[in-house]
Parts: C-alpha cells; structure tokens; sequence
C-alpha cells in the first residue's frame, strides 16, 4: 500500500502466491467432486441400473479412475517443474515489492525524508501538487555536515520530468542559509552565508522509487524452489559436508591430546601407570600441567559442541530438503486416495448436490489436512522421519479408501437410517429377551 505499484505487478504477484495454494484446492476439489458427482448417480438411481446390467463399481468408476490418474501425474508435474519456478519468481518478486520505497507524497504541514539527501515540509499544497506554499527545505546531500545548508521560499512549483525520473522544483522569492566549515581554524571567518534569490530551481532524483525486481539467484537454493534432481544434488552436498565436518572433528582431537603425539607407548615400562610422568614433576609443573590440560579440555569440548550442533543443523537442513522431496510424490497419490475416499463415500450416502456432500468432503478433509500438518511438523522437528511424516495421513487414509470401496461395491447400507434402526430393535429384542430368561430362571424351583 502507498507505494505506487502497477496493476501488473500485483496481479504478477497474486498469480505466484496462488500456486501454493494447489496442494489444497486440488485435493479437496477431487474430494468433493467424486462424492458430488456418484453421490448424484446413486440418488438418481442411474448407479443401480449401471449395476443391475452386471456392472461392478470398479467398472463404472474405470473411466474415472483413468482420468484421476492422469490428473496425479499432471500434479507431479506442476509440483517438481511449475512449483518450483513459481515459489522463486514469488518469493523475488515479493522481496522486491517490500524493498520498494513508498511513493512520493508530500503531505501539507509535514516533513517528508523519501527523496535522499532532502527533507522538504511545505505549507500548502495545491489540489493539482504542483503549486507549494511557504517552502523549507533541508539539504543533506552533503554527508556529514548536518543541517548546515537549509533553503526557505514564499512559494515553489513542482513538476516531473518526462521520463519520471527527475522531480524538478522551482521556488521563489527566497533564501539560501548555508554555515561554512573552515578546517584547521578555531574560529570561522565567514561562518555564515546567506543569500537571497527571486528564483531557484533544485533537481532531484527519483531513480530510487522506480521498481526494479530483484534477482532470482538470491532465493534459488533454497529447498522449496528446487525439482527432484535439484533436491537429490543438494541432499549428497550437505551430506559431504557433514562427513567433512567429522573429519576435521576427529584430526582436531588427534592433534590436541599429546599422547597421540608422543612417540613413546604407554606400557613402554614394566608397571607403567597413568601417572607415571606426572609424578615425576615438581609442584609448580604439575601445576602447569593441569592448567594447560584444563584449557585444552576446555577449548576440545567448544569444538566438539560446535561441530555437533552444526551437524545437527545440517540434518535438520536435509530433513526439509526429504521433506519437499516426497511433498511432490505424497500431492500426486494423494489426489488418487481422495478419489477412492470420495466416490465410494457418494455411492453409500446416494445424496448430490452441495449440501450432505459437501458437509463430509469438508470433515474429512480437515482430518486428511490436520494429519498431514502435524506430520510435516513433526518431520522438521526431528521426531519423525521426514518420509513417515509426508505420508502419515495417507497411510492412515487408505484404509479407509479400501473400505470404502469394498463396502459400496457390496452395497452396504452403512449410511442406511432404516438399517441402523432395526439394528438398534434386535439388540433392545436381545436385551429384553435375556432380561426375561434369567427372570424365568428365577422363579423356577
């Protein structure tokens, strides 16, 4: 806001950040559209004479299935080539929108500092801008010198250059203060100069609030802009570099403790002892001995705390880098388990439209969105595996796909009022007769 952008440039950036959105809109849209769609065949009774002409569910959804299928590998597609290349283009384009300066606006009464090395406060301002009334104006285009050189006018005009670059200020009836520095002096000789003028004209530059877009080189390497071959490149780097970073761990500690440098062995001398030589010095080397172990304890342990804590976080760098790795995969197989999930579902409940499908397509897919954050979550915090955590609400989902379709291939009435019902009397008939038979059995003799 207030900085002036293009339409072009907002609508650029809106394009971008919606690709992120895809991994939601997608999925649910499958979801809801399966059940919506054979929810709408089996209401209208189109799936029982599909079935009653010797159709099983898994031939009438065949076509179905194909085209989820095709849809799946469509959504590994824009995952690992679209996804990537717009994440970046997003992520530049927004840097470059928050480093852009904000407009120029000069507002009546108010001293404004967006043009470098100029604060200028107006008191009027014409409807049009252009015409300025009582003019002050701070020249700081010389570092270091403070408010030394300070310009007032009765009244000022101000234009842009054709090509927007230059703002063109020209002012009259006025004064110029400028306070002079003399070096090596004590004291100024002309400490002070003003000067009166009928007209000034001041060039600014404004080249610093044209939009220029940032480099996409800055955010390339980061793992959410990267395909799979990018991710598998980047994984073997940070594993080099961790098996570097051990390596020098251990040739550190070979170098600091002595007895890897002292060409005598330990059990050189019958009876030999870990004390052996540090008895054998005087009180003050002793001393000194345990100073210098002390420190080299000391300085051993911050480096191998480092050295962990960098290994630590160069795992948890390829914990997000496995992570984006099978988002890709787990976003396309995904879009075919809510289909399995969704079209079984409509042909049991045998309801269209947007009412009673859409109340189950929403429930379960805040559950598959629930399971699959906290999954995620998990896996970049080091307590799941990143591959356990991408797929764990797909192996909890499965299942119940499975089921689902099992049960409406077999036409289960688990979504029947009636069957719940007499379900409900035989176990109160149960009840009732159990209740009466040990009463029987009571008052026999």
């Amino acid at each position: 806001m207030g900085k002036g952008l293009e339409l072009s440039i907002i609508a650029e950036l809106l394009i971008y950040a919606s690709s992120k959105l895809v991994n939601l809109a997608l999925p649910l849209a499958i979801l809801l559209s399966s059940i919506m769609s054979i929810g709408n065949l089996a209401e209208n009774y189109e799936l029982t004479a599909m079935k009653s002409a010797g159709n099983s569910l898994i031939r009438i959804l065949r076509p179905l299935i194909v085209f989820i299928a095709v849809v799946a590998i469509g959504a590994f597609y824009f995952a690992n080539n679209v996804w990537p290349v717009a994440n970046l283009k997003f992520k530049s384009l927004l840097y470059s929108v928050a480093e852009q300066r904000p407009a120029f606006n000069l507002s009546p009464g108010v001293f404004y500092n967006g043009i470098e090395g100029f604060s200028i406060r107006v008191k009027h301002k014409s409807e049009d801008g252009k015409e300025l009334e009582d003019v002050l104006i701070y020249d700081h285009r010389r570092k270091d010198t403070g408010n030394r050189t300070v310009i007032r006018a009765r009244k000022g005009v101000m234009e842009q250059t054709e090509d927007k670059r230059f703002l063109v200020l020209s002012l009259f009836e006025g004064y110029s203060y400028d306070e002079q520095l003399e070096s090596g002096k004590k004291k100024n000789v002309f400490p002070h100069i003003k000067t009166h003028f009928e007209k000034d004209v001041l060039r600014m530059d404004l080249s610093s609030f044209e939009f220029s877009k940032a480099s996409e080189d800055l955010f390339a390497n980061s793992y959410d802009m990267m395909s799979l071959s990018q991710l598998d490149v980047a994984v073997d780097s940070i594993q080099q570099r961790i098996v570097r970073s051990e390596e020098d761990l251990v040739n550190y500690m070979q170098q600091s403790l002595i007895f890897h440098r002292d060409s005598l062995p330990f059990d050189a001398a019958p009876g030999f002892k870990s004390d052996y030589f540090y008895n054998k010095l005087t009180l003050v080397q002793q001393r000194r001995a345990i100073s210098v172990a002390r420190d080299i304890a000391r300085k051993s342990k911050s480096y191998i705390e480092r050295t962990l804590e960098d290994v630590s976080n160069k795992d948890k760098f390829i914990a997000r880098h496995e992570i984006e790795w099978h988002r890709k995969f787990f976003f396309a197989f995904a879009c075919i388990v809510l289909f399995f999930i969704g079209a079984p579902l409509g042909a049991i409940i045998r309801k269209g439209g947007l009412g009673l499908p859409s109340v189950f397509a929403i429930i379960l897919f805040v559950v598959y969105y629930m399971i699959t954050i906290t999954g995620e979550k998990m896996a970049k915090t080091g307590a799941l595996e990143p591959w356990i955590g991408m797929w764990i609400s797909t192996i909890i989902l499965l299942p119940l796909g499975f089921f689902l379709t099992w049960k409406a291939a077999n036409d289960s009435a688990i979504m029947d009022k009636e069957a719940y019902s007499k379900l409900w009397n035989s176990l109160k008939n149960s009840i009732r007769n159990r209740k009466k038979l040990r009463e029987d059995s009571a008052t026999l003799p």
